[in-house]
């Protein structure tokens, strides 16, 4: 072969290839990014996540108050409780104020008596509570104190007489926790209170075991205006305080006995009468081991005979 036909063949060979990269390169190179695909694919993305956090925060709001919040625990791959959590949509109820109670109720149910009612005592506590405040009070005057500072010890019925004509009902109240503090007897008739009287105030020095109320009497007699006429039958009652070394006080009255309710160092005895009596009536205390340690026939303040 002619050098001029091997310069020839050389060209033919270095166009072929160069033809040959050039569709290698075509072949290789990468088609242009579909950019408005990869669009559409980002926004369809985005909203995916957002769609994904709201879904979240649904949920959250709807966990309920006292919900716990957990995370990742330790090596142990386990979770641990953190502090209730409240929900933040939870709304906050206010406090409800104090609603203001009444007073106490006795210990027994003994010594709500003749078919008075707790609620009906408690009403007439207040009611004496107003007497006070309307009838009694001076300038400087405290008051008897709020309803709820009391604790009712008796309730019973009352029988009318010439001082005090119509019948009605008693009710005793004393100053919870406080032995030796105020002690108010008050009498409903007619629906409303007509007298009121308030002992109490400090403890007597060399006081026996058992002590009657002094100002108890109105609980178990008539007027001395109906003296020898009362009207029968006649419920009684007599209230005091006692030591805490008394375990019993008995009340005898009219020829019969009866055991009284014995209620936070008060105590409160009840009884009918059907005959007239002149005698006031007998207390007696005992002590765990049965033995007498008061007897009010042996009190020389105690006054044993009725006006």
């Amino acid at each position: 072969m002619s050098d001029q036909q091997d310069e020839q063949a050389e060209q033919d060979f270095a166009e072929q290839v160069r033809e040959l990269l050039a569709q290698d390169a075509y072949t290789i190179r990468p088609s242009p990014a579909p950019y408005p695909a990869i669009r559409r694919r980002g926004v369809v993305e985005r909203r995916r996540r957002v769609a994904a956090a709201g879904a979240v925060l649904v949920t959250l709001a709807a966990m309920p108050v006292g919900a716990y919040a957990v995370a990742g625990g330790g090596d142990g791959g386990g979770s641990t409780a953190t502090s209730p959590t409240p929900s933040v949509s939870a709304p906050v109820s206010p406090t409800p104020s104090p609603t203001p109670s009444g007073p106490g109720r006795p210990a027994t149910d003994g010594q709500l008596l003749d078919g008075i009612t707790f609620e009906q005592a408690a009403d007439a506590v207040d009611q004496c509570i107003a007497y006070d405040e309307q009838h009694t009070l001076g300038p400087g005057d405290t008051g008897l104190g709020p309803a709820d500072s009391y604790r009712i010890i008796l309730a019973m019925k009352s029988t009318g007489d010439s001082n005090a004509p119509g019948d009605g009902m008693y009710v005793v109240a004393v100053k919870k926790d406080d032995r030796d503090g105020t002690r108010m007897i008050c009498n409903i008739r007619e629906g409303e209170a007509q007298g009121l009287n308030v002992g109490g105030g400090g403890s007597v020095p060399e006081a026996p075991a058992v002590v009657p109320d002094i100002n108890g009497g109105k609980l178990y007699q008539q007027s001395f205006l109906d003296r020898g006429n009362w009207k029968l039958p006649f419920r009684w009652g007599v209230i005091g305080t006692f030591e805490s070394s008394v375990a019993k006080v008995t009340v005898t009255y009219g020829g019969a006995t009866s055991q009284a309710a014995l209620d936070h160092g008060w105590f409160a005895a009840s009884g009918v009468l059907n005959e007239q009596v002149t005698v006031a009536p007998r207390v007696k205390g005992y002590n765990a081991d049965g033995k007498l340690v008061y007897d009010s026939d042996q009190d020389k303040t105690y006054e044993k005979t009725l006006p």
